[in-house]
Parts: structure tokens; C-alpha cells; sequence
């Protein structure tokens, strides 16, 4: 055996979906509803990555962004300011040199996002033009087309050099669930990617047609877990894509609590990749619509 089948012989990888999404649709049925409170919903906003990531980005529309959060921290006192702000690498710069709130990460997809399809040299350069501009947190997506010919090794080797790179910042590994075919491969991804250095595993880039699904996220919180017992390393864990409405957030929230337990519940391990939910629970905790971002 490989060091990698090695690695993965630990856990139990042999995942049935359907027993999955039995399990899933019991827990939101169950337990849902008792976390559908304000409390829930401003620790929720506190956990939100906002995120720019289209084509018709700029400098002055990412500079106009990072100033929405700046000016949030003063209008709303009484609820937590966002945990990140995720951009483009080549906005490192305008984030980091206009945000004013203390607390506030400066996150750049880097490594060839969406797709990761480019040349190691290109996502290792990236990335450290990215931290020399002002990021504190880097988002790469695994390489899903090695992974899924078994190419474990080189899979492996890439994150380990993104997380050399990266240093003391955190690296956030973006498995892209709705590619990956089966819980069991979700489950086989996220421990090399763990395995690898990964500080957070994330489900989705938002830019596929499947992004995040609470099975995946279920699947993924399993092998937060297991490898915790494993280890003793602690991973935070990022749903993105898809995150469209307060239930979902919610969703993800409960699903986090239910596996992993408390001490997944803050901040620092439990992020949200959506900008489309920062209006909505915001409206949701203040009783009326509010359309502040």
C-alpha cells in the first residue's frame, strides 16, 4: 500500500449515500428548528466570508466593498462584523489597504480557481503575490481531476506546497463535492487534503452546477471529526455555493453542532462562502428588510 492508501485505510471510507441522506434529512427534520433563533442567526452573520468573485470585479467596486464592512462595524454595534472578506488575488491590495476593522481576514481563491488547472509553478506564484499584498487566508481548490484518477500522490504533494507557501496563513482546500461523484470519494478527499496541511476544507468554488448539499457537508464534518480523534488537529470547515437562504445557513450550522459539537462553533472554525445571506439574516435579526451590502 501507498502511504497515502495507508493514511486512508484509517477511516472508514466505505460510505453508502442513501443511509447518508436518511441520516441528514433526520437531523434537519429533528433539529433545525430549535436552532432557527436570532442568537444563531448573528453568530451565523459573524461567519460569513463576503465574497467578490465575478468577471466585472474592479478596483473601485472591491474598494466600495471592503468600505460597506468598515462602515457596518460602526452603524451595527450589537452584531458581529463579518469574519472575511474573500476576493480575487489581485485585490489582495485594495482589501487590505482599505479595510479598517480589526478581526476581519483578507481571503484570495488562488491556485488557478475555479478550476486549478494550471502549472504548480503558477499556483505557488500566485499565491505568494497574494499573501505579499495583504492576504491572510488563501483559497485552493484540490486538484479534482488527479484525485479522481488516483493520482493521490501529486495531489498530496500540491497542497503541501500551497501550505509551505502559505506559511502561519490559513489554507482553506476546496474539494468541489458536486464533482467528486460519492460520499465515499468526498470522505477519501477531505483527509488528503488534511493529510496534506489543510487548516479548513471547503465544500464548493460556486462556480460548478452541484456547489455545497448538507450530505456533503455531513460527510465532511465526519472527517473533520475522525481525523481530529486521529490526529488532535483541529480543521474548520467552510460550506459555500448554494447558500441562499437563512434555512440553509442554519442547515450547516446544525449539521457542524450535531457532529463535531461546540467546539466547531465559532468563528474561527465555522465559515460561510456566500455574500447573498449577509442582507437576508441581517433583515431576519433586525425584524425588517434591510439592504445594507
Amino acid at each position: 500500500m501507498s502511504k497515502y492508501d495507508q493514511a486512508l485505510a484509517k477511516y472508514n471510507t466505505d460510505l453508502n449515500d442513501e443511509a447518508i441522506k436518511a441520516t441528514v434529512a433526520k437531523i434537519i427534520e429533528e433539529k433545525v428548528p430549535q436552532n432557527d433563533t436570532v442568537e444563531v442567526k448573528k453568530f451565523l452573520f459573524g461567519s460569513i466570508e463576503l465574497t467578490s468573485l465575478k468577471p466585472t470585479d474592479n478596483d473601485e467596486y472591491i474598494l466600495k466593498f471592503t468600505k460597506k464592512v468598515n462602515q457596518f462595524d460602526d452603524e451595527y454595534p450589537d452584531i458581529p462584523h463579518v469574519a472575511t472578506i474573500c476576493v480575487y488575488p489581485n485585490f489582495a491590495s485594495v482589501v487590505s489597504n482599505t479595510l479598517d476593522v480589526d478581526g476581519v481576514e483578507v481571503a484570495c481563491v488562488s491556485g488557478g480557481f475555479p478550476s486549478s488547472q494550471t502549472f504548480l509553478e503558477v499556483k505557488i506564484a500566485e499565491t505568494a503575490m497574494a499573501i505579499h499584498d495583504g492576504a491572510t487566508e488563501i483559497d485552493m481548490v484540490l486538484s479534482v481531476g488527479k484525485f479522481l484518477s488516483g493520482d493521490y500522490e501529486n495531489v498530496v504533494d500540491e497542497i503541501e506546497e500551497m501550505k509551505e507557501v502559505c506559511g502561519t496563513k490559513r489554507l482553506k482546500v476546496i474539494l468541489e463535492t458536486g464533482c467528486l461523484g460519492s460520499a465515499s470519494n468526498i470522505k477519501k478527499a477531505a483527509i488528503l487534503a488534511m493529510y496534506s496541511g489543510a487548516d479548513f476544507i471547503k465544500t464548493s468554488t460556486g462556480k460548478e452546477k452541484i456547489a455545497a448539499t448538507p450530505e456533503a457537508a455531513y460527510v465532511m464534518c465526519q472527517a473533520i471529526k475522525e481525523y481530529y480523534e486521529e490526529t488532535g488537529r483541529i480543521v474548520g470547515f467552510k460550506p459555500a455555493g448554494g447558500l441562499n437562504t437563512s434555512k440553509d445557513a442554519i442547515t450547516y450550522y446544525t449539521i457542524v453542532k450535531e457532529v463535531l459539537g461546540e467546539k466547531w462553533l465559532t468563528n474561527d472554525l465555522l465559515r460561510l462562502g456566500t455574500s447573498r445571506l449577509a442582507n437576508i439574516l441581517l433583515s431576519e435579526i433586525e425584524g425588517e428588510e434591510v439592504k445594507f451590502f
